[in-house]
């Protein structure tokens, strides 16, 4: 009897997949009695194992199938990014299938201390990754098919990208590992246990390690404010968002999930793009533009108000605390509660007066600036990570950053061009978004090609007409990568024939 093409990848897939399930549930034995994330308070939390398996069952999502660094946002402990030139295309086939591919951690395990690895190992393509791997179907993602440092401009980078690393203008990059867990000794083994099985079939081209901050610390990125926060909620797989929480169909972040109506090869189905980015942050010198610009309000210090100031260029307090809720002061106790950190629309009153249209949460989620949320299609899942040390003493006294520290930014989509680059390009960096005239550049991460930015009167409450004029990038791309993390099966059963 002839078996049809499509009969036999069905079986192949399966057999893949019960394969690495089997060998997935063998290494789980080991069980965790801790969990490889951090709980600040504040963030919302990952869903239940139960209630993502009701939801994922409802929904016809294929948790087990789908990578699990997607789904766990911006609350890891310990992250390493290690990116990689294939040079033996058939032996990295052969390893990534019988070697690698068991190490992969799916969206399930991540639910459950007891089901979690040592660490969790992910893994991403470059488009010259999937081409040098012999992979010609289209993604149909023209930023992704392009690259990031084609995309630069529209990015708002400087031009020439004076301040990107050699090693992302040098287009060499194939792909990036993710490897993250609670301890730098469990992620440098698991690095070493990848690198020595794929052995001379590639070469590593650059590797960025990154930890959550120190203390009370956890959870914030070095300007001092909580991060996370915004992140959406993934229909299928969380169906109980927070108050103020986006819930999102899959398929804005999953390809072939509803939403997604882009056409896609069948085999890219549950895949995600990831957006790279390597964020300098200049700590000191933002401390600086503060402590030079403070709001003259009467009721507080000049120190209260240089906190003000920023609170108002982010949209919050450093706390979490929303401006917009809690306009003047900051409220920790507000900051720590998932349930009405996020509670807002910015209706009632539409205006700049309790939160700035450029500060940095407004402009990468409008909520009611655009009417009803449903209308948002521009939704991305961040899971990115702080790199480098506490600012020193001595970098703090002179208002000068002299070792490199920021934010590994990763941020996953179905689509770049409506996600990220949309974000950036079309919200942060336009200084007519929201009310032409009166906005400005989001003066956290809007970028106008290394030259000034500014806001046009929102920023001080207590002046109106005052303007600010933002002469350094207090955020400074040092480069970066799109990528595509395929499903498991599609590992199984694509790249790695």
């Amino acid at each position: 009897m002839k078996i049809s093409s499509t009969f036999a990848n069905l079986v192949l897939c399966a057999v893949g997949l019960l394969s690495v399930a089997h060998t997935q549930e063998a290494r789980s034995l080991q069980k965790r009695s801790t969990s490889l994330l951090i709980n600040p308070p504040g963030l919302p939390q990952l869903p239940t194992a139960n209630a993502a398996k009701a939801a994922s069952a409802s929904a016809g999502l294929n948790l087990t199938d789908i990578q699990g660094d997607i789904v766990v946002g911006m609350t890891k402990k310990q992250e390493t990014f290690t990116f990689f030139t294939i040079v033996d295309a058939p032996t990295f086939k052969s390893k990534l299938r019988s070697e690698i591919l068991p190490l992969i951690t799916n969206a399930r395990q991540m639910l459950k201390n007891e089901t979690q690895p040592d660490t969790l190992v992910n893994i991403a393509f470059s488009q010259n990754g999937l081409t040098t791997l012999g992979i010609t179907d289209n993604l149909n993602d023209t930023a992704f098919k392009n690259g990031q440092l084609n995309n630069s401009q529209a990015l708002g980078d400087p031009v020439g990208t004076p301040d990107w690393l050699p090693e992302f203008t040098a287009g060499n990059i194939h792909g990036v590992f993710l490897f993250a867990s609670d301890t730098v000794d469990n992620v440098n083994a698991t690095l070493e246990t990848v690198t020595s099985a794929l052995g001379a079939s590639i070469t590593q081209v650059y590797s960025l390690q990154a930890a959550v901050r120190p203390g009370n610390e956890a959870g914030h990125e070095h300007f001092g404010f909580l991060d996370g926060i915004s992140n959406p909620a993934i229909q299928g797989f969380d169906d109980t968002p927070l108050p103020g929480q986006a819930s999102v169909p899959a398929g804005e972040i999953l390809l072939g999930e509803q939403n997604d109506n882009v056409i896609r090869p069948d085999w890219a189905k549950d895949g995600s793009f990831l957006v790279f980015r390597q964020l300098q942050q200049l700590v000191p010198e933002f401390n600086k533009y503060l402590t030079d610009n403070p709001i003259r309000e009467p009721a507080l210090t000049p120190e209260q108000g240089s906190e003000l100031l920023g609170a108002r260029m982010v949209g919050r307090w450093k706390s979490g605390a929303p401006v917009f809720l809690s306009p003047l002061v900051d409220n920790p106790a507000l900051g720590a509660n998932s349930s009405a950190n996020n509670d807002f629309t910015y209706a009632a009153p539409n205006n700049a007066s309790l939160c700035p249209f450029s500060a940095h949460i407004r402009k990468t989620r409008p909520r009611a600036d655009l009417g009803a949320e449903s209308k948002n299609t521009h939704h991305i899942l961040r899971g990115g990570i702080p790199y480098g040390p506490e600012v020193t003493t001595a970098e703090a006294s002179s208002n000068t950053s002299t070792i490199e520290r920021g934010l590994a930014f990763v941020a996953y989509q179905s689509n770049i061009g409506a996600g990220f680059q949309f974000l950036q390009q079309t919200w942060a960096n336009n200084p007519n978004f929201f009310v032409k005239g009166t906005t400005g550049f989001d003066p956290i991460i809007g970028a106008n090609h290394g030259n000034p930015r500014w806001t046009e009167g929102n920023l001080d409450p207590t002046i109106p007409t005052r303007n600010f004029t933002i002469i350094t990038d207090f955020i400074v791309s040092r480069g970066g990568e799109y990528f595509f993390s395929p499903s498991l099966s599609a590992i199984a059963n694509k790249i790695s024939v």
